[in-house]
């Protein structure tokens, strides 16, 4: 017997992969270790407790602006291709399989400390020194596991449209300088396509640099941020047990425990310091700042470069003006000559025209005399009025 095939249209197979994309997550937890993940919103919005309209901004099918969100547990992060949620203990990435979030994967992975790091052996001496190296080492760094997480993030995404700046610049110059020397279809068309594709660069940029300046602009938003002091304020870490968001690796609970500390002692201070937050915010502010900086100058250059071609155009305009006006002055003279011309040739008797065989000689010489004066009281006058260049 045979088997009846059932045939897919291509539509519902591209919505159906688009579908499976939007569904597919990255989970990296403190340790560095990475799970694929294959669920839906609610199970993201039940994980990590935010509301839909949240999770919205991260659809790949919907175009939202680059949103960076701070909630109770978690941090929003919408950065052109990085779509992640990030909580005090893991970090949700979108789409892993992107060829560009798989370089984001790779970095958080080595960001973040591997689990066998901090794995002593208990018989071997040597591994424990290691670990306690390891561990004196990963003490250095006393950031909060989310800011961690979102500087990665940062780095990728201000990276990543350096590195298109760069690319455009590339471009962009030599084929302006071309079309100085020469004007042509194809360099202009090729100016027009480097000019839309920057005004698009320039958006995101901005985008960006407007959300990262809204975030340093408001000392509450930087706190929502602080997600480990929020969680260290309403579960503080006792002796007689850690609450079950605390990670098993004895870095990350010294970590916790240092921030729960600093937590304490910024409560006995100020809630709201978000000193830590603003120094990261800020560089790479600036970072991205810089790269505005690029394309404001390479705008700069091309409007530069529009304004020498529109100089030339006029020059050029002006020579044909020129020219049309000497033309139309020579052809007014010569009409005035082949009028007189057009006279002496009619086949009409003159009673002068008998017996004077130098009339011809003198009419000819007179003619041209008379349209000669002509021609240069025409120039004159035009070089007088500024309309030809002397």
């Amino acid at each position: 017997m045979g088997r009846e095939g059932h045939i897919v249209p291509l539509d519902t197979l591209a919505v159906t992969k688009k579908t499976a994309a939007s569904r597919s997550w990255i989970k990296l937890d403190c340790t560095g270790e990475g799970t694929v993940l294959d669920v839906d919103k609610y199970a993201i919005m039940h994980r990590v407790q935010i509301h839909a309209r949240d999770l919205r901004i991260l659809d790949p099918l919907l175009s939202y602006p680059s949103t960076i969100l701070g909630r109770e547990r978690a941090i929003v992060v919408n950065l052109e291709h990085i779509k992640a949620i990030i909580t005090a203990e893991e970090v949700l990435l979108r789409d892993p399989t992107d060829d560009n979030v798989i370089p984001i994967v790779e970095e958080l992975k080595r960001r973040l400390p591997p689990a066998n790091l901090y794995r002593q052996g208990p018989g071997d001496g040597k591994e424990q020194l290691n670990g306690q190296n390891d561990v004196e080492a990963g003490e250095e760094d006393e950031s909060p596991f989310e800011f961690r997480a979102l500087e990665v993030a940062l780095e990728a995404i201000c990276s990543f449209l350096d590195a298109r700046t760069t690319e455009l610049e590339t471009a962009a110059y030599p084929a302006l300088d071309e079309l100085t020397s020469k004007i042509s279809s194809r360099n202009l068309d090729r100016v027009r396509k480097l000019k839309s594709a920057m005004t698009r660069l320039t958006a995101r940029v901005q985008k960006v640099r407007d959300e990262l300046e809204q975030l340093l602009d408001d000392d509450d938003d930087m706190a929502d941020l602080y997600l480990s002091r929020k969680m260290a304020s309403s579960s503080p870490i006792s002796g007689s047990g850690a609450p079950n968001w605390l990670p098993a690796s004895p870095t990350i609970a010294s970590k916790i425990s240092r921030a729960s500390r600093a937590s304490a002692a910024t409560f006995r201070g100020d809630e709201n310091d978000v000193e830590e937050l603003e120094m990261l915010l800020e560089a790479y502010f600036m970072q991205v700042d810089g790269t505005l900086n690029k394309l404001t100058t390479l705008r700069e250059y091309i409007d530069d470069t529009e304004d020498y071609i529109n100089i030339q155009l006029d020059n050029h305009r002006n020579q044909l003006i020129q020219l049309e006006l000497f033309l139309s002055s020579g052809t007014v003279c010569l009409s005035i000559y082949s009028l007189v011309a057009g006279i002496f040739g009619m086949n009409i008797p003159y009673t002068w025209n008998e017996h004077h065989g130098f009339m011809f000689k003198w009419v000819v010489i007179l003619s041209g005399v008379v349209c000669a004066a002509l021609f240069v009281l025409i120039i004159s006058y035009a070089r007088h009025k500024g309309l030809v260049g002397s």
